[in-house]
């Protein structure tokens, strides 16, 4: 995994064969020169031993990490409501549009979703298609399914 973080605030998380992605997203956010990627040799930051602990099985285990990330305020209201999803459990993109106070807005809630620079720990895979399809995960469909069910949660 890719992690970036601040004073002890994750600002990006991605998974590593998505550097390119990680970096372009980034760039968008940050503005060229704005971050630095470094090659983690130096101890686990606490944000790291969190997802370590996650991928462990504490599934509780990212719930406090503080995050910290540049957007929109739509964006940043859409990635403040993913934190309310419980893991193990799966929300449509109507309901997170709703939850945004904006019930019509679920193709703009849809691109917040995937403009989110924080996966896993500000969790869009948790939000599933209307009709309970998993769409939509920039990590592939496959990584999608595997923290859904590494979650517990319940697929069709």
């Amino acid at each position: 995994m890719l992690l970036q973080d601040t004073d002890q605030r994750l600002r990006s998380v991605d998974w590593e064969d998505h550097a390119e992605r990680a970096a372009r997203l980034l760039r968008v956010l940050y503005g060229d020169g704005g971050f630095a990627i470094d090659d983690g040799a130096t101890a686990p930051s606490r944000p790291a031993r969190a997802l370590e602990r996650y991928f462990a099985g504490d599934r509780g285990a990212l719930d406090t990490l503080p995050v910290a990330s540049s957007g929109t305020g739509f964006q940043r209201g859409v990635w403040r409501a993913l934190r309310d999803i419980p893991a193990g459990t799966t929300i449509t993109y109507g309901e997170l549009a709703r939850r945004v106070g904006r019930p019509k807005a679920f193709r703009a809630v849809g691109l917040a979703n995937g403009a989110n620079p924080i996966g896993i720990v500000v969790p869009c895979h948790r939000v599933i298609g209307r009709d309970g399809s998993l769409t939509g995960y920039g990590g592939g469909l496959e990584r999608k399914r595997w923290l859904l069910a590494h979650e517990g949660a319940c697929l069709p």
